[in-house]
């Protein structure tokens, strides 16, 4: 599947008063375009997580339909790699070599990241705002050209549910459900980080494919631990399925759920909204649906985008919301790159973001990056599922 936003010349006045010297032979620059890339599961195990990619493509419509950014169109060619690595790799290369465009934006998966790293690194070529919270690729030594998305990362949520849970037992044990990758690491990290020398018998984990049917064995293990708390590293339909089936067996400990998977429509209804009754959970964008910003103006804007650009679209899934943050983002990157668009200029500006504030996050929280500074957002806001819609409680407070 290949989604395109066109690219449409300008009038050859306007085209010499836009184009800068310095944009002349940049790979994915001309006088009318800045051509980028990514790819996304469209198909797959989690193709809900497609959305994604879906809201960039029709954010960056709506900005060519304004006139661009700098007099240039943005072609954002977003390809499907069914969740698979090797995929996601040969998809990369395509984006690369045959496209030819000037930088990987938003590329979804911890693994299928880390699998595109080595290659892009070596060729210096930007990997920004990855569609990952995995942690590594904060490490400015390692991913020096790569910046995480506009997101917490996993490692630093998992501390605050460990924060959270031993300031109300402070003996207690924990069980996680996590993906057998470095997503469902990270919360392993996470955990280990505030639990120190008692991670080891303290915390039981079962690992799960995402190849694998179902994870209700795993939910089985688990609960023979007694364990106080359980964390749901998952994406969507594991997440799921975990919610229902520790339902099903009437096993009550506190429970947390990533926040890459606290969708109503694709996670809590599919489990059934009662089972997910109390689940905690992070946020740090606004909830549509959510009373208090039924006049918020960035609320008002959204709804607005979304029924002129993805009128067939579930306002209640937050890649929609994420996507369009995403996009925000890389278009005040683009325009304070001016006419430099080469790629150590497009570089340097995603790492020279100060206070940036979105109308979509949760006030408190911007964007901000530095040369030694590759997290967007590190701020977030606890909130409990009601059987209805997810309630913000607490103050924003810093994932570090």
């Amino acid at each position: 599947m290949r989604f395109v936003t066109a690219s449409t010349a300008f009038a050859l006045s306007a085209l010499l008063l836009n184009a800068g010297a310095s944009a002349q032979d940049q790979p994915g620059i001309t006088e009318s375009e800045i051509r980028i890339g990514q790819t996304m599961p469209y198909s797959g195990p989690v193709s809900a997580f497609g959305i994604l990619g879906k809201g960039e493509v029709a954010y960056f419509k709506m900005v060519n339909d304004r006139g661009g950014i700098n007099g240039r169109k943005i072609n954002l060619i977003s390809l499907d790699d069914g969740y698979v690595p090797p995929k996601t790799v040969e998809q990369t290369r395509r984006l690369i070599e045959s496209d030819e465009v000037a930088f990987i934006f938003s590329s979804m998966g911890t693994a299928h990241n880390t699998a595109i790293a080595k290659y892009l690194q070596s060729k210096k070529i930007p990997q920004l705002f990855i569609a990952s919270g995995a942690s590594k690729f904060g490490d400015v030594t390692q991913y020096p050209f790569a910046v995480m998305g506009v997101m917490a990362p996993f490692r630093n949520e998992a501390r605050m549910y460990a924060r959270y849970v031993i300031e109300k037992k402070p003996d207690a044990t924990f069980a996680v459900l996590a993906q057998n990758d470095d997503f469902g690491r990270d919360y392993l990290a996470g955990l280990k980080d505030i639990l120190g020398d008692r991670f080891e018998g303290a915390v039981t984990a079962a690992m799960y494919e995402v190849t694998e049917p179902t994870i209700d064995s795993q939910i089985v293990k688990l609960k023979a631990t007694n364990a106080n708390a359980l964390i749901i590293a998952a994406t969507p339909k594991f997440a799921a399925q975990a919610i229902r089936k520790t339902y099903e067996i009437g096993w009550q400990p506190m429970r947390f759920l990533s926040n890459v998977s606290v969708w109503i429509s694709s996670v809590m209804e599919p489990a059934g909204l009662e089972a997910g009754i109390g689940i905690v959970s992070t946020a740090y964008v606004k909830d549509p649906l959510d009373p208090a910003w039924t006049d918020d103006p960035g609320i008002k804007e959204w709804r607005a985008y979304m029924a002129k650009y993805v009128p067939d679209g579930d306002i209640r899934d937050s890649n929609y919301i994420n996507g369009y943050n995403n996009g925000m983002v890389l278009e005040h990157i683009l325009r304070a790159a001016g006419n430099d668009l080469g790629r150590e200029n497009i570089m340097k500006q995603a790492l020279s973001i100060r206070n940036l504030e979105l109308p979509l996050l949760l006030p408190g929280i911007k964007v901000d990056t530095a040369q030694n500074d590759h997290f967007p957002v590190e701020q977030v806001q606890f909130m409990r599922f009601t059987g209805k819609q997810w309630e913000r409680f607490g103050e924003v407070q810093s994932t570090k």
